[in-house]
């Protein structure tokens, strides 16, 4: 339990910051696009690299990442297919269902799986899975379905290995899987520059909270209450279900899918938005609203099944 207040204040108060930023202009009218923009062509590719680079790909047989990839592709199911019938747009639909399965695996998600499961590396799954399939997808979707569905269509198809957040991915998955040892000149650079992704995200998304009006109101509201709900409450069930009724899993097994699926949806998912420009009030909402509700299911969580 102490792990999920541990998490959740860091979080708060790097976002806080950024508010203060904001709300004093002390990095001027484009603060919040610099810092998205830094976040998302550059750390944020870095750190996708550096991660996936040094990671051991043995978990993506594992029976936990079944559960992770099984619950996601579920709750985002669900919202896409809403989607379709509410007419809500292809970019909009898809940064909803991202807000709906994508959990903070990383900066709330590490430090969780410290405190609450014991181990770090159990948070493992679910961040491979996002990195490697979700994100490369989710962007390249987002990117066919703006500027970058027009063009040829071996351009269209090259969309993946023009993205900078997939490419990093993709490279990370690439000199895990041959084995190859980056040069510390190489790989310490990189680390460097992948460790202002989280700061700068955060920092970002606090800035956007300035001026703001109060969330899940206006035209995004029956979107965010539905990925809030996906989120909060459809996947950790889902995952209980298919983790104890499917694959047999109990006692710590049960406790560490549930968790880990039960985190709030990523902060860099607003990244996401921002930089597409689509459904960003619907990414900013969703995100600030799962993870005030996300604190008393996780409780639970851990209290249930610990």
């Amino acid at each position: 339990m102490q792990g999920v207040l541990t998490g959740f204040a860091v979080i708060a108060v790097v976002i806080a910051v950024g508010y203060v930023l904001g709300l004093r202009g002390h990095l001027g009218p484009q603060g919040r696009e610099v810092l998205t923009r830094l976040a998302f062509h550059v750390a944020s590719p870095a750190l996708l690299f550096t991660t996936l680079a040094t990671a051991d790909l043995s978990v993506v047989f594992s029976s936990r990442l079944l559960v992770t990839a099984l619950s996601t592709v579920a709750v985002a199911g669900v919202f896409v297919a809403v989607g379709v019938v509410r007419r809500w747009g292809v970019g909009r639909t898809t940064i909803g269902a991202l807000c709906s399965g994508y959990v903070n695996s990383g900066n709330l998600g590490i430090p969780i799986a410290v405190y609450v499961l014991g181990d770090a590396s159990l948070v493992a799954p679910v961040l491979l899975f996002q990195l490697v399939l979700v994100t490369p997808v989710a962007v390249t979707i987002l990117d066919l379905s703006g500027g970058g569905a027009k063009g040829p269509l071996w351009r269209r198809l090259l969309t993946p290995l023009r993205n900078p957040i997939a490419l990093g991915s993709l490279a990370g998955v690439a000199v895990a899987a041959t084995g190859l040892r980056v040069p510390a000149p190489v790989m310490d650079p990189l680390t460097l520059i992948g460790n202002m992704s989280v700061p700068a995200v955060l920092l970002a998304f606090g800035i956007s909270l300035c001026g703001s009006t109060m969330p899940m109101r206006g035209a995004d509201r029956e979107p965010v209450l539905l990925a809030v709900a996906l989120k909060a409450f459809g996947q950790p069930a889902a995952a209980w279900a298919l983790a104890s009724g499917v694959f047999g899993l109990r006692g710590a097994q049960l406790l560490d899918v549930v968790v880990t699926s039960a985190l709030p949806a990523a902060q860099n998912l607003y990244t996401y938005a921002s930089t597409y420009e689509v459904g960003e009030r619907l990414a900013r909402d969703a995100i600030l609203v799962s993870t005030v509700v996300s604190v008393p299911v996780l409780v639970a969580v851990a209290a249930v099944l610990g």
